[in-house]
């Protein structure tokens, strides 16, 4: 039974080394820091998304790369793994109310604030 568990942790795929991630950044001819600038964000803020997740600085930093977020962040895609966080906090794929009238992220950035389609 040991052996089951073992094969199906080995075969979820692992994210990217923060020092993987910012070597590929330097090939690429960035930085974290000058990335954000270009972005106009503070210069430390594409640093949050090595640690935890952050969909914006997700999509800039796999932009830079010429890849998608879910190639450098398998863990924060993948639909098999489980949710993380307190009470299974949702994943940034789905939608998660918000504090103003009901609405949700994806919602709010259409413009739509809840109103019927």
């Amino acid at each position: 039974m040991s052996e089951r568990i073992r094969s199906k942790k080995a075969s979820l795929p692992q994210d990217w080394h923060p020092a993987d991630i910012k070597a590929a950044l330097e090939k690429a001819g960035w930085s974290l820091r000058r990335l954000s600038a270009h972005h106009g964000y503070s210069q430390g803020l594409l640093k949050v998304a090595l640690a935890r997740p952050y969909p914006n600085a997700e999509r800039m930093i796999a932009a830079a790369l010429g890849v998608e977020p879910e190639t450098i962040w398998p863990s924060r895609y993948d639909e098999r793994r489980p949710l993380r966080g307190v009470g299974g906090a949702p994943t940034h794929k789905t939608g998660r109310k918000t504090k103003d009238k009901g609405t949700t992220d994806q919602e709010s950035c259409n413009g739509n604030h809840g109103e019927a389609a």
